[in-house]
């Protein structure tokens, strides 16, 4: 599948009442579903059965610095709380490509910040994506240990964003 079928489906989705597309072409499979505020959102483009061959990941093209992996991340977090991470880490990751944002707007506080304890769904930030600024919520609860991206900077898929340790 070409990038011009998926941006035709992500109109066609955005356009429709439908929460969710499922296409599968041979090997290929790809699922849209409608993201927080209506948005579709690339859930995941996934072989449908083994391939031997590497899997079929989003492609972008850089338009600055890459971002750092997240161990090197750690060391350059602007609010990394302390040094070494918590046995029970878990992380909140990146569900798609695009512009990481830790504020609603520019005059406003962020989101979330280091030590604050978040509840599952709470927005934590947002990702701009084909020119569409989607909200993402916390799948999990726990306290926020460290903050892995910087503001303004370009996320991968499945990119971790924030190290958060869960509530027991």
């Amino acid at each position: 599948m070409d990038i011009k079928s998926i941006l035709e489906l992500l109109r066609f989705v955005s356009k429709s009442d439908l929460s969710e597309v499922i296409v599968e072409e041979g090997e290929f499979r790809l699922t849209i579903r409608r993201g927080v505020g209506g948005a579709p959102v690339v859930v995941s483009p996934t072989p449908v059965s083994p391939m031997p061959a590497a899997p079929v990941l989003p492609v972008t093209v850089p338009t600055g610095p890459q971002p750092p992996s997240p161990p090197q991340a750690e060391a350059k977090s602007p609010e990394a709380s302390e040094p070494s991470a918590p046995k029970k880490a878990e992380y909140i990751r990146s569900p798609m490509v695009g512009t990481f944002y830790r504020r609603p707007s520019p005059d406003k506080d962020p989101f979330v910040k280091v030590g604050d304890v978040i509840e599952k769904g709470q927005v934590v930030c947002i990702i701009e994506a084909m020119k569409l600024f989607n909200e993402i919520q916390s799948e999990i609860a726990g306290r926020i240990v460290r903050i892995l991206v910087e503001d303004g900077q370009p996320v991968e898929y499945d990119q971790p964003l924030f190290e958060v340790e869960p509530l027991q």
